[in-house]
């Protein structure tokens, strides 16, 4: 006789825009739960980042290798100054992107709150204040800084949707918080503050251009076999599970074009009709 498969339960969707669903992610953050929560870049899945246990559900649910450390997420400059030390350089660039999609790392600071799994056990830390009511209203509630890597399986595409979580980590995590599409959509450029000066671990939602306006001077990149700091800078970060076509010139309805130069940003009506 065959034996039934159990399905898992649900995944509670809740309005991220009440504050009532706002405070029962909250508790459930407070008690060591995981909540999926959006912000302007991409949906993260966030932790208390002062419980060791609950940022080790993080990497279970995600299937993330423990020495890929997380970015603590705060509501004010002042909350994470408590967290990291950072240059005047980087107080520049705090001050003209944040609250945003740029995440900075700092040197730890003696005392500050966060869970040595958090950071990897390194003595430097990824922080961020994001643009985004539901995060900075948690972490108000909370009192504490969040760590919140993207809502998703460790490798696969970062969730833009509320959706997208529920079919990525149903069964593993305890809640999602529903903001529609994120505005954005592509992480956080990250930026490392360092004593030989600014250094970009890995490109995203702030361009460097923006950033070397306010900072003055060229932003350099890490080297490739620069030591994992931050996030996205494992040799692979993202493995979509899809097909590839190359030398594609007309994409069926289905599929993902990508091109340069002439019929870069054209869609298959616009390039039949230029073709022709």
């Amino acid at each position: 006789m065959a034996l039934a498969m159990s399905r898992p339960e649900p995944l509670p969707v809740l309005d991220a825009a009440s504050p009532a669903n706002l405070d029962r992610a909250a508790d459930l953050l407070r008690a060591g739960g995981l909540a999926a929560v959006p912000t302007e870049t991409v949906y993260g899945l966030a932790a208390d980042a002062t419980n060791a246990h609950a940022v080790a559900a993080i990497y279970e649910a995600k299937g993330r290798p423990r020495f890929n450390p997380l970015i603590a997420h705060v509501d004010s400059l002042e909350r994470a100054l408590s967290l990291v030390e950072l240059s005047d350089a980087a107080l520049t660039l705090a001050r003209a992107f944040w609250p945003g999609p740029l995440t900075l790392v700092g040197r730890r600071k003696a005392g500050s709150p966060e869970c040595d799994l958090a950071a990897a056990g390194l003595d430097t830390l990824a922080v961020r204040w994001p643009d985004a009511p539901a995060m900075t209203g948690l972490i108000a509630r909370l009192d504490r800084p969040l760590v919140a890597p993207s809502a998703n399986p460790s490798g696969a595409i970062s969730p833009t949707e509320a959706a997208h979580v529920v079919d990525g980590l149903t069964g593993r995590i305890d809640l999602v918080l529903d903001g529609g599409p994120c505005r954005l959509g592509l992480e956080s450029t990250i930026i490392a503050d360092t004593r030989e000066g600014l250094v970009m671990l890995r490109p995203g939602a702030l361009s460097r251009e923006a950033i070397e306006a306010v900072a003055g001077v060229p932003i350099r990149s890490a080297g490739k076999d620069a030591a994992i700091s931050a996030p996205g800078m494992l040799t692979s970060h993202y493995a979509p599970d899809a097909l590839l076509r190359l030398n594609v010139t007309t994409p069926e309805a289905f599929e993902i074009y990508l091109a340069f130069g002439a019929h870069r940003g054209a869609g298959a009506k616009e390039r039949a009709a230029a073709e022709h």
